[in-house]
């Protein structure tokens, strides 16, 4: 029964002593980060989105990259188009908000929000998405 219990609790315990360890050393935890890609029709729309994303405090950081051509399948048929890109650096804790978040103010039936953990990077940089972006 302990041993259950002991199973159950691990990935709790051991993201508990990976943030002690990290509070105590000052080093990062791989993953604590992520950047999300969100694709958007235009540059008005892009800047909507990632205003509207940061009134949510839901990102530390928006790049909004110029427009790029883009090739994908619709509804069977190969489309091509262009389209404005968001690199957005939040905490990884938030990505599930600001999916659901993105979803709800895009135009796109479908758009496209992906993430990518961050492994490593400039502590610094790392420290200040943390504190500009609040916990859950």
């Amino acid at each position: 029964e302990v041993l259950t219990l002991l199973v159950l609790l691990y990935p709790l315990l051991q993201g508990l002593a990976l943030q002690l360890h990290s509070a105590l050393t000052g080093s990062y935890i791989p993953g604590t980060h992520s950047i999300a890609f969100v694709n958007c029709l235009n540059e008005q729309i892009a800047r909507d989105i990632a205003r509207a994303i940061m009134d949510k405090k839901l990102a530390a950081y928006v790049n909004i990259l110029p427009k790029s051509s883009a090739l994908y399948f619709w509804k069977g048929e190969l489309e091509e188009s262009t389209e404005i890109l968001l690199l957005v650096k939040t905490r990884t804790s938030k990505i599930g908000e600001l999916s659901n978040y993105v979803r709800s103010i895009h135009p796109f039936e479908i758009p496209e929000i992906i993430s990518l953990p961050i492994d490593q990077g400039n502590p610094l940089y790392l420290k200040w998405i943390e504190e500009s972006v609040p916990r859950d």
